[in-house]
């Protein structure tokens, strides 16, 4: 099996459907452990799809596997969406080639949100963390990137995202001397 198996293609709609196909599942994964709402989901999903395309000539294969670049992508979309920095482009994407969701696909959403609620929970207990030491655990443990790979999706160096991760740990090892189970499963999860 290759290295970085099914980069996406630039130019080719057949190609990128594989690629959509292939990776659909992890992308949506990544949106419902921070939305629960379904149509935001879907949207933002969408748009990180699009984003992808339009930047699929970005993409390099020695920098790192295609779900590392499209976590990237998804962590900049999900946040110009809550940070309101690019409004005007999503509303754009949104309204091209936007299909509607009908019941079916609402209640799959739905589902998955239902699904990760638990890993939403889990979540707030490490919310006291630094912005930048809770994105590289919640890449890390979350999304099962590599270090490496977290680095890759931050834009930062490995060796940084090594000291952020080994600080969110060291704080959340503290917090869970003083507080209750939550911090004792995520304490577990991160090692």
């Amino acid at each position: 099996m290759p290295e970085h198996p099914v980069a996406p293609p630039s130019r080719d709609p057949a190609g990128f459907a594989a690629f959509y196909e292939r990776h659909f599942d992890a992308v949506l994964g990544f949106v419902t452990r921070r939305v629960d709402n379904a149509h935001l989901a879907a949207d933002l999903t969408a748009d990180i799809f699009v984003a992808a395309l339009e930047g699929a000539h970005t993409y390099d294969a020695r920098r790192g596997a295609p779900v590392a670049w499209l976590y990237g992508i998804s962590r900049n979309v999900i946040h110009a969406h809550f940070h309101g920095a690019a409004r005007e482009q999503q509303a754009v994407a949104r309204i091209s080639g936007r299909r509607l969701l009908d019941e079916e696909d609402v209640s799959v959403i739905e589902a998955r949100i239902d699904a990760d609620r638990a890993a939403r929970q889990l979540a707030s207990a490490h919310a006291g963390l630094s912005d930048p030491l809770r994105q590289v655990l919640d890449l890390v443990v979350l999304d099962r990137l590599t270090v490496r790979e977290a680095a890759q999706a931050l834009g930062i160096s490995s060796t940084t995202a090594r000291v952020r991760l080994h600080r969110a740990r060291k704080v959340l090892r503290a917090a869970g001397r003083t507080h209750a189970a939550p911090h004792d499963t995520l304490l577990e999860a991160t090692q």
